[in-house]
């Protein structure tokens, strides 16, 4: 199990938010996101990605959910660390619904990298999930979505944000995810902010009407 934080650690929390922060971040990073968002009915767990080399980097250490070779559309995938790290997050995942939470209200949230990770997971899952929260991401593996999907997830209701002035991943790369996404008949919402790789305040205000509208308290 992935080391983490846990915001709203209430007993009566109703559902969760498993949220995975950017490559080289931890935890910590969105917490004061998290505390923003003002959910008490939502326990949100913000997990540390392990330490590995990352090739993008000179094979530098630091926190990554997966090895990242380039950030170009046809740039090598790290295809055995993305599914090492989803059955990861399947882990985290079926902790919570041993904890009694039902897997429909539960959410997967990530940023950059861990976004990837989010939809990668989500879309695969074998039980029906609240939906997920992919900023300023792209969907990993694309050509291996409509094969590999799973049916429970088919519905999954996705808010994809990009900023117009990203220079890490293009907006670009994040279209043709949302492309990829919204042709395999995902019910997806999608917005753009004038920011850079980053999050703005009206972003979070949306993310704010999505997280209540599929997790409603």
């Amino acid at each position: 199990m992935l080391e983490n934080i846990v915001v709203n650690h209430q007993a009566n929390a109703s559902a969760t938010v498993i949220w995975m922060h950017g490559l080289g971040a931890d935890g910590h990073d969105f917490e004061p996101v998290v505390q923003m968002l003002d959910l008490p009915h939502i326990r949100f767990i913000l997990p540390h990605a392990p330490y590995r080399p990352v090739t993008l980097n000179n094979g530098y250490q630091m926190r990554a959910w997966y090895d990242i070779f380039g950030l170009q559309p046809d740039s090598a995938q790290d295809e055995a660390g993305i599914q090492a790290m989803q059955q990861t997050i399947n882990g985290l995942i079926d902790s919570e619904i041993a904890k009694g939470i039902p897997s429909q209200r539960i959410l997967l949230a990530g940023f950059s990298q861990g976004g990837a990770m989010a939809l990668y997971t989500a879309t695969r899952y074998s039980q029906p999930l609240a939906g997920v929260l992919a900023l300023s991401t792209y969907l990993p593996l694309k050509n291996k979505l409509v094969s590999e999907q799973h049916a429970a997830n088919r519905q999954l209701p996705i808010w994809m944000a990009h900023g117009n002035a990203d220079s890490v991943i293009a907006l670009s790369t994040a279209q043709a995810s949302r492309e990829a996404l919204q042709a395999a008949g995902y019910p997806l919402q999608w917005q753009e902010y004038d920011m850079p790789h980053s999050v703005c305040e009206q972003e979070i205000a949306d993310i704010r009407r999505f997280l209540l509208q599929v997790l409603p308290a």
